[in-house]
């Protein structure tokens, strides 16, 4: 046979193409072309397979082999083609039988003495899979957990070349070492997934409890100021702990961002709770919002999405880094565009942003020990632009908590107590919006919002006021009606009234200077 077929899967973003591979075998010169939109990688591909296939007892085919990758306009990038090519190169030659190869799809790289290789987002093509009516899938062994997440596909782990010949003849699978733990590219660090800390080990700071709660009921953006070791760190790293755990559905959202960033957990491939990010002073805006060379990967605030991204000193961050952020915090998803095509990455997470209220880290700390001149103080605040914090609902200063408390005071309230008033109230939320695309205070728009979800107006006369006298946005006065919603979730009342609206105002005017506006 001159023709054989078997599909591979290109990945735009979190999105699947399933991609026919096509061998065609005519006489004339030895060689071997890839046709179809490929990149450097993929056109090594014809070497690393006939090397495979030579290695593994196999021969490849004499004559022109033309390789081609349907849909043409498709953009293929990496290595993830080479088993495909190698299996459809084999069926041309007659190794194996093109029925073999009927609903399947192939994804792994090949070593040049026909071992397997893992590769990055095997969750996402193994979907996309399923979806085009696929009924089987082709993986390095270490991949195969990853691709069984997926139901209604049958996984077949492989150690070689070798071995999925084998399979396909329908003979005895030779035996295979297996691919070394530590020169595998596994998709995550080859150590257990931590526990995730506990409320309980916060000692005081009750009203920073009390609005990590507010941001976890309604989905809410948080700034924490104070002094170093005052428990910023702390705080945000336990609030995961009292988020709702993921739906079926935002676990593979979850998780597919995570195989395409090569950052997903090699023992636990389906991500069920909050993620977890956290982000140096000095991230660039490509490793923020994602981007790159080449392909282009998920940025830190995708791989929160449905969970959590603490972003420590946040004043000390590039200009242009923070200003990348306003559009996410309120789209949850981020659109990168470049010359070889624009993707779309979801970015629904939940930001806790900390700082010190001072260049120095000492101001309104007992002693005050604060060296800085009011002028540093007012450029250190102003690093954070207005439309910024405009996106920024719930702003408190903390103080560290004092000696009796550190070494005197009783545990704090456990993280599943938290989240239990936290699922209560997302519940109340829920049902509110039932019938709508909503499932959070933090998602309403502003015209829903104010036309069908108003509070009485003897409960907005302050905030109204400070909206006639300019010192209020209409995306503040907005988000101020979502916090008291969440308030009011909370404490279970059916609508917000004068103390959740004095409330959630309070919670964005606890800073002071700029950051209160």
């Amino acid at each position: 046979m001159s023709v054989a077929r078997t599909h591979a899967v290109s990945l735009n973003g979190t999105q699947g193409v399933v991609v026919e591979v096509e061998v065609n075998v005519t006489r004339g010169a030895t060689r071997t072309q890839i046709l179809g939109l490929r990149d450097t990688v993929l056109s090594e591909c014809r070497d690393r397979a006939r090397a495979a296939a030579y290695n593994s007892g196999h021969r490849w085919p004499e004559g022109n082999v033309m390789v081609g990758l349907s849909p043409a306009w498709v953009r293929k990038e990496g290595s993830a083609f080479d088993l495909a090519v190698a299996a459809a190169a084999l069926a041309a030659e007659g190794a194996v039988s093109q029925l073999s190869l009927q609903g399947a799809m192939f994804l792994a790289e090949l070593c040049l003495d026909g071992r397997l290789r893992p590769v990055r987002g095997v969750l996402p093509a193994a979907l996309a899979a399923r979806d085009h009516g696929l009924t089987s899938v082709f993986v390095a062994e270490p991949n195969a957990l990853e691709a069984s997440q997926i139901s209604g596909l049958e996984v077949h782990g492989m150690r070689s070349l070798a071995q999925v010949v084998a399979y396909l003849q329908g003979t005895e699978i030779p035996d295979a070492e297996p691919l070394p733990l530590d020169t595998a590219p596994r998709t995550g660090p080859l150590r257990p997934v931590r526990p995730m800390p506990d409320m309980a080990d916060v000692l005081g700071q009750y009203d920073a409890r009390r609005a990590l709660e507010v941001a976890a009921a309604g989905g809410h953006h948080l700034l924490l100021a104070g002094a170093p070791g005052a428990g910023k760190t702390l705080l945000a790293e336990r609030l995961p702990s009292i988020l709702p755990p993921l739906a079926e559905t935002e676990a593979l959202e979850v998780s597919s961002l995570h195989s395409i960033s090569g950052t997903l957990p090699w023992d636990k491939p389906l991500i069920t709770d909050p993620p977890y990010q956290s982000v140096h002073h000095t991230c660039t805006v490509a490793g923020m919002v994602g981007g790159g060379t080449g392909r282009i990967l998920p940025g830190a605030i995708s791989r929160a999405h449905c969970g959590v991204l603490f972003a420590d000193e946040i004043a000390e961050m590039q200009r242009a880094v923070l200003e990348a952020l306003r559009e996410p915090l309120e789209a949850g998803e981020i659109v990168i565009a470049r010359a070889s095509g624009t993707v779309v990455f979801p970015a629904r997470f939940l930001l806790v942003a900390a700082m010190n209220p001072c260049p120095c880290g000492r101001a309104g700390t007992a002693g005050g020990l604060c060296t800085c001149t009011p002028d540093a103080r007012r450029r250190y605040t102003q690093k954070l632009s207005g439309p910024f914090l405009d996106r920024i609902d719930l702003r408190l200063s903390i103080h560290p908590v004092g000696r009796a408390e550190l070494f005197g005071a009783l545990p704090g309230e456990s993280s599943a107590d938290v989240r239990d008033r936290v699922l209560e109230a997302r519940d109340r939320a829920t049902h509110r919006y039932a019938g709508r695309p909503w499932t959070t205070n933090a998602q309403i728009p502003g015209s829903a919002l104010r036309a069908e979800f108003a509070p009485a107006p003897a409960s907005l006369t302050d905030i109204d006021s400070r909206y006639q006298a300019g010192t209020l946005t209409a995306r503040g006065y907005d988000r101020l009606l979502r916090v008291a919603w969440t308030l009011a979730d909370l404490t279970g009342r059916p609508r917000p009234g004068p103390d959740e609206v004095a409330t959630a105002l309070s919670f964005r005017q606890g800073l002071p200077g700029q950051l209160a506006t």
